[in-house]
C-alpha cells in the first residue's frame, strides 16, 4: 500500500450548478466516501458546459492530483460534451462502446430517441467502463480520469462500484471540540499550537447559538497520536481564555 497521501480533485461540470437552479449535493459524497478509503479531496472546481474551459481544467488538474472525478455533462442532449471533451483532452477518437450500446438498446424507443440515447454510449478510445448499479448507461475511466453522472443516485452507484480498485493512502482522522469563545479570544493561542504541529491542519469555525458566540474548532491529520496531543493543548488553551471544552469528538 502507498503510504504517501493519494490525492482527488472533483469537478463539477454544468451551467444548471452555476446558474443555481440545481444544487449540487455529490461534492459532498464524493469527498466523503474518498476519504473513507483513504483518498484526499485536494480541490474542487464548478464550470460550465463550456468545451474549451472543459478540456483546460482536465488536463490541468490529471496532471497535478492523482485521481480526477467528474460529474455530469454525459445525458442524451446536445449540450452534454463532457465525453467530447474528455477524449479531446486526452488526443483519441471518441467511439461507440458497444457494451454501453447493448444496455441502452434494451429500451425500446422511436429511432430518433434511441439516436440520442446512444450519444452516451461514446466514449474516448481505450477508455474502459465504470459500472452503473442501476442498470443505466455506464460510465468510463481514461487514466487517471474517472467520468461518472450528475444525477445524485446515479453517480453515488458509480462510486460505489469502485471500492477496493483504487490507490489508498493513509487515512484522515479528526478531532473537534466546541468552545463559547469569539475567535479572535483564542486565535493568538491556536497560531502558537498550530506552529508546533505543521502536520495536522486546526481549522477555527465560528457559530452563533443560543445567544452565545462559539467557535467549533477541528483538527485533521493522520497520525492519530499527534492528533490527540495537539487536542490537549487546544483544550488547555480554552480553559485558559476561561472557558470550558465541550462537545469533544474523534472520528
Amino acid at each position: 500500500m502507498n503510504h504517501n497521501a493519494v490525492t482527488a480533485c472533483v469537478l463539477i461540470i454544468g451551467n444548471e450548478i452555476l446558474s443555481g437552479r440545481t444544487q449540487d449535493v455529490n461534492l459532498n459524497h464524493i469527498a466523503q466516501t474518498l476519504g473513507h478509503w483513504g483518498i484526499q479531496v485536494r480541490e474542487a472546481r464548478v464550470i460550465p458546459d463550456v468545451s474549451t474551459v472543459i478540456i483546460e481544467t482536465v488536463n490541468e488538474t490529471r496532471a497535478r492530483y492523482d485521481y480526477v472525478f467528474t460529474t455530469g455533462g454525459i445525458g442524451p442532449t446536445h449540450d452534454d460534451i463532457t465525453a467530447d471533451c474528455i477524449a479531446e483532452a486526452f488526443e483519441v477518437d471518441l467511439v461507440l462502446h458497444p457494451e454501453i450500446a447493448t444496455r441502452i438498446e434494451q429500451r425500446p424507443a422511436p429511432p430518433d430517441v434511441m439516436a440520442s440515447r446512444l450519444r452516451m454510449a461514446r466514449v474516448p478510445e481505450g477508455a474502459t467502463l465504470v459500472d452503473n448499479p442501476t442498470g443505466g448507461p455506464q460510465g468510463f475511466r481514461i487514466e487517471n480520469v474517472f467520468v461518472m453522472a450528475g444525477i445524485p443516485a446515479v453517480m453515488q452507484a458509480m462510486l460505489s462500484s469502485l471500492e477496493g480498485r483504487l490507490e489508498s493512502g493513509p487515512m484522515v482522522h479528526s478531532h473537534s471540540v466546541t468552545a463559547y469563545l469569539g475567535e479572535s479570544q483564542i486565535a493568538g493561542a491556536l497560531r502558537d499550537i498550530q506552529s508546533r504541529y505543521p502536520d495536522v491542519d486546526l481549522g477555527s469555525y465560528p457559530f452563533f447559538r443560543a445567544d452565545r458566540y462559539g467557535t467549533s474548532l477541528v483538527l485533521r491529520g493522520t497520525d492519530e497520536a499527534r492528533l490527540g496531543m495537539m487536542m490537549e493543548e487546544v483544550k488547555s488553551a480554552i480553559i485558559e481564555a476561561g472557558e470550558t471544552p465541550q462537545d469533544v469528538r474523534t472520528q
